[in-house]
């Protein structure tokens, strides 16, 4: 070895503790590409001022509207596929609990991924976490806080017109309609926390989650007003009114039914507070007045 080549080797040496050091902060400064996988995370993430960093959205982003139409679409919460999401180089991948399929999940993460998994919490607790859980992700806690700030005022407005509600609306959340009986959302769902803030009473309190409804039971449980989305599991709204049991509710009678964007209504993103008041304006009508997003 020539004496060049040995001080060649001796600096190397002596500069590859510096480059090691180097490499972690040369990925911190590499810019994020990140895929987000629910409304909700997608919404917070333009709220935060991070929209420019979103490579990939699934086909519930639909809030703000540029999101599907600027980025690239993975497929649907609940039916992604690993290599689509990969395709597009994440660093982070940011998704609501229960999106999947899990496996499809594990190769991202298994490919060197980070994979971020936000509650999937509703109400105005978890609205506010989800927030604080998204931001502390792409390290914009500052922006997380005003944001949730927010929010929390937003929801202290609805609560000062819930508490004018002398008599909560009796209401049925509809999924869909399959083989002629409705799938209605019972306790847990993200229906019944939004009827709760709007100052309803859920008509399918008696049951669990996502559930199909007899026609005894949906007879039994006299809903005064039928909510539903504006575009379901089974595409455009169903007209409930035109099935003989749903004819025989107190909803019929008065032709109670409110439409409403699904991803706005249960997604519990940051536009929470203003949906839960558009639907207390819907089943309330006395209360229209001052219950306005």
């Amino acid at each position: 070895m020539t004496a060049a080549m040995t001080a060649l080797s001796r600096r190397t040496l002596l500069l590859a503790p510096a480059l090691l050091a180097a490499l972690p902060r040369a990925r911190a400064a590499s810019p994020r590409r990140i895929v987000s996988i629910g409304g909700a995370v997608t919404e917070i993430l333009y709220r935060l001022g991070r929209g420019g960093e979103i490579v990939g959205v699934d086909s519930t982003s639909q809030h703000p509207a540029e999101a599907l139409r600027t980025k690239a679409n993975v497929g649907y919460v609940r039916a992604l596929g690993a290599e689509g999401i990969l395709s597009l180089r994440p660093t982070h991948v940011i998704a609501v609990e229960g999106a999947g399929p899990p496996d499809a999940l594990r190769l991202v993460e298994q490919a060197g991924v980070r994979i971020v998994r936000v509650p999937e919490e509703f109400g105005e607790e978890g609205t506010v976490r989800r927030v604080r859980t998204v931001a502390e992700a792409v390290d914009a806690q500052a922006e997380g806080a005003a944001l949730a700030a927010e929010i929390e005022e937003g929801f202290a407005k609805l609560s000062a017109v819930r508490a004018k509600v002398t008599r909560p609306a009796k209401a049925l959340f509809v999924l869909s309609l399959q083989n002629g009986r409705p799938v209605v959302g019972g306790r847990g769902t993200a229906a019944d926390a939004m009827l709760a803030l709007a100052g309803a009473e859920n008509a399918a309190s008696g049951l669990t989650g996502w559930k199909p409804l007899s026609d005894e039971g949906l007879i039994a449980a006299a809903p005064e007003a039928i909510v539903t989305m504006a575009h379901g599991p089974g595409g455009d709204a169903p007209d409930p009114f035109a099935l003989p049991a749903f004819a025989a509710t107190p909803a019929a009678a008065k032709r109670r039914l409110i439409v409403m964007d699904g991803v706005y209504l249960l997604g519990f993103g940051p536009c929470a507070p203003s949906a839960a008041l558009e639907l207390l304006a819907a089943l309330h009508p006395d209360r229209a007045g001052t219950a306005r997003p």
